[in-house]
């Protein structure tokens, strides 16, 4: 199941309706194309592999399809994947902080 996880996070559109719905939960089709660049059809084929996944669910209200985010595939990633990295954590934290001062004195303008 993680492999269809990871395959959904793979895609930045896809990412980006996780984001969405985390700002805000139960949205509709409509409401979550209106932060896309793309057709109805294609945000709906993203929803349905996020779907798949198991990172959205949906609700049937009336006429309406409202999209849930789903946070406990990502949370088996954290526990599985960077979970057990936390004893390392300060040093994780800094190497990290080290790569974002680099990124950012190479490219001065992002």
């Amino acid at each position: 199941m993680l492999d269809a996880v990871f395959k959904a996070l793979a895609d930045a559109s896809r990412r980006k309706l996780l984001d969405q719905l985390f700002k805000s939960n139960g949205q509709t089709l409509g409401e979550l194309c209106a932060h896309l660049d793309m057709t109805r059809q294609a945000v709906t084929k993203h929803l349905r592999l996020l779907e798949d996944a198991n990172l959205i669910s949906v609700v049937w209200r009336g006429r309406e399809k409202l999209h849930y985010l789903n946070p406990v595939p990502l949370h088996e990633i954290y526990e599985r994947w960077i979970g057990k990295y936390e004893g390392e954590g300060h040093r994780l934290q800094a190497l990290s902080d080290l790569k974002k001062g680099l990124e950012k004195n190479e490219n001065p303008k992002g």
